[in-house]
Parts: C-alpha cells; structure tokens; sequence
C-alpha cells in the first residue's frame, strides 16, 4: 500500500470524491470483505460490493486475499493507498496557476503554486517510479511567531527573503555546470487556529 496516491484521472476522482465511496476507502485500510464493510458503514451487502467494484476499476482497491466464512469464500480488499489526494491536473487547463494570478502576495497566488508543485511532483513521482529511481526533494516546515504589525511581517519577509537569496548565490551553479535543476518555493502563510 502506497503512502498517498495522488489523483490525475478526472473519472478517477469522481469515483473516489462520491461520499459512499470515500467513506469505504477510508474503512479499507486494513482487508475487509464486502459485508465486514456494509456492517461497518451501515450499507447493505450488494450496496457496498456495487461501490467496491467501481473503485476496484479505477484502481483505488486491490484484492487481498480471500477468507472461508461458513461454506462461502469471501473476497477481501484493500485501499490502494493510506491516503488520496486530487491533483488539480484532474482539472486540466482549469487548474490553478501562478502565471494567472497578478497579485504574487495572495492566498490565491500561494494556492496555485501548491498545485503547480503538486503537478510537478507527481509528473516527477510518475516518471521515477516507471524506471524504478527516487525523486530526491528537501521540504522544510515550521511555524513562527510574527508581532501582530504590518512592520514586523515586512522585516521578517525582507530578512527571509535576503537569506535565501544568501544560500542561493552560494550554490547556485551556472548553466554550463553538470548538475540538476531544481524549484524552490518558500511560502508563509497564516496558521489556521483549533
């Protein structure tokens, strides 16, 4: 079972964002049968083996093995991944992206960058996986106090933005260099409060 499977296939989304069928997902991170599962999210037996077999067709669930209950062989199944999540390419040309949003301050801006990375990474993921390589990326998150002040928002940005620029001089190599492009993106955002 994968960590996260990401979505591209619009028709695959749709199958996997239809709420009984998310909810079986969700219930199939471990092997089920079809009537474990319907007693688990109150469906009926033929219920939940009609959503079973469109997610078995899109490749969100996977056989598991079987079990003898009495005299019959249930089938089990599991989720394909631990957890989903919809790339905005199941959007196509509709899909958020920076170069279509002016104001590079906004939530709006930071979203589409999300999805462009998103996209890149899964093209990349993709590609990676196909010839059995790893996609080597860096991810740094934390968390910062910041005085409540249009001021101090500035001279943290300023400071950042002067720091990165630091470490990018040092390293960044020329184009005539044997070396490997890389995209980097430094977001802040404010945290969402419980």
């Amino acid at each position: 079972m994968q960590e996260i499977e990401v979505i591209e296939d619009p028709q695959v989304a749709v199958a996997a964002l239809e709420p009984t069928r998310s909810r079986l997902l969700a219930a199939l991170a471990e092997p089920a049968s079809a009537t474990e599962l319907a007693g688990r999210t109150g469906l009926t037996r033929q219920r939940a083996n009609y959503h079973l077999r469109a997610l078995e067709h899109h490749g969100l669930v996977q056989p598991a093995g079987e079990r003898r209950h009495g005299g019959l062989t249930e089938r089990l199944l599991v989720a394909s991944a631990a957890a989903y999540l919809v790339s905005p390419a199941a959007l196509g040309d509709a899909a958020g992206d920076p170069a279509r949003t002016a104001d590079r301050g906004s939530a709006r801006y930071l979203i589409a960058l999300a999805a462009r990375t998103i996209r890149e990474l899964t093209r990349l993921l993709r590609r990676a996986e196909a010839s059995g390589a790893r996609v080597v990326t860096f991810s740094l998150d934390s968390e910062v106090r910041l005085a409540a002040s249009p001021q101090a928002r500035a001279a943290f940005a300023d400071d950042l933005t002067a720091a990165v620029a630091a470490v990018i001089r040092r390293h960044h190599q020329s184009a005539d260099t044997v070396g490997d492009d890389y995209r980097l993106t430094v977001t802040t955002h404010p945290r969402e409060q419980p």
